[in-house]
């Protein structure tokens, strides 16, 4: 049977079924109308808003956090031995740190520009330099040549809305940080309970958020540098930031009574290597900068 046998054969078969002659060309005409409508629409919708529509929604982005240099040299792309799969790609320009996965094939490994991740990397793109001695250097950028920092802002402004890399926080340099000598009275502690929503400002201009402080055994970490979900404004745990939370992580507890109370000396040695684990997972897991000393008589 030929194709144009077939056709008529279908034709009359449309006709018979309709009762209206020329039928079928009604039909092929509603079926491209079907079939347009849907392409044009990216398929079809269901209650108000397409599958793809509900596969691609986006998770809410996590609140700005403040980066170390050691924290930031992390996110190279590499794989993780603990988990097996890739680390996210992350690089700073000029302070402000991005997530640059998306372009994984330009930044990570094996890519041309993999020498960038995990650090700052603006004035070496400034300059469109691959001379290593400019990374890491945020005070490359203050001395930029006019030229150069309008490239600067190029670059910024092509990260964050040409490619919409994501912002994930700002690069702290080590000598924007408090030294870990320093001693902190309770008063001043409490100052830092992760309330502080205003963009920060004097000492702590180039943050990306308000330091959040908290002590464990002598030493006061600031856990805005990557704690921001947890210790800040309605985080979990906020109820430690601003306190020494020694006597509460040593017992895992949440009762008010242990919040307030830093006295350990009751606590047995089990409790106590409970809370020396915390202060270890600190420093060394987390990377939370130590910015002083408690002084517990204050």
């Amino acid at each position: 049977m030929t194709i144009s046998h077939a056709a008529k054969e279908m034709a009359k078969w449309c006709d018979a079924m309709t009762g209206v002659e020329g039928s079928s060309g009604y039909i092929i005409l509603l079926a491209l109308t079907v079939v347009g409508y849907i392409w044009i629409n990216d398929g079809f919708q269901i209650n108000g808003s397409s599958k793809l529509a509900e596969e691609d929604e986006e998770e809410e982005p996590e609140p700005l956090r403040n980066f170390t240099m050691k924290q930031l040299r992390n996110f190279d792309g590499k794989v993780d031995e603990k988990t097996d799969e890739p680390k996210p790609v992350y690089l700073s320009v000029g302070g402000t740190v991005f997530d640059v996965s998306k372009g994984r094939d330009f930044y990570g490994p094996g890519g041309p520009y993999e020498m960038f991740a995990g650090r700052e990397c603006g004035a070496a793109l400034a300059t469109m330099s691959f001379d290593e001695s400019l990374l890491d250097d945020l005070s490359a950028c203050e001395t930029l040549g006019v030229g150069d920092k309008t490239e600067l802002e190029n670059w910024l402004e092509k990260f964050e809305h040409y490619r919409c890399y994501p912002i994930k926080g700002r690069l702290v340099p080590q000598a924007k940080l408090p030294s870990s000598d320093r001693i902190v009275s309770m008063d001043e502690l409490a100052k830092y309970d992760g309330n502080n929503q205003e963009s920060p400002t004097g000492e702590h201009s180039g943050y990306a958020t308000h330091p959040i402080y908290l002590g464990a055994l002598d030493k006061v970490f600031d856990v805005s540098f990557g704690g921001v979900p947890m210790y800040g404004k309605d985080g979990p745990y906020q109820r430690f930031a601003g306190k020494d939370a020694s006597r509460a992580l040593a017992l895992m507890s949440f009762d008010p009574k242990d919040v307030e109370n830093t006295d350990i000396s009751d606590l047995d040695e089990k409790k106590v290597k409970v809370l020396k684990d915390w202060v270890k997972s600190f420093e060394e897991k987390k990377g939370y900068p130590i910015v002083g000393k408690l002084d517990k008589e204050s």
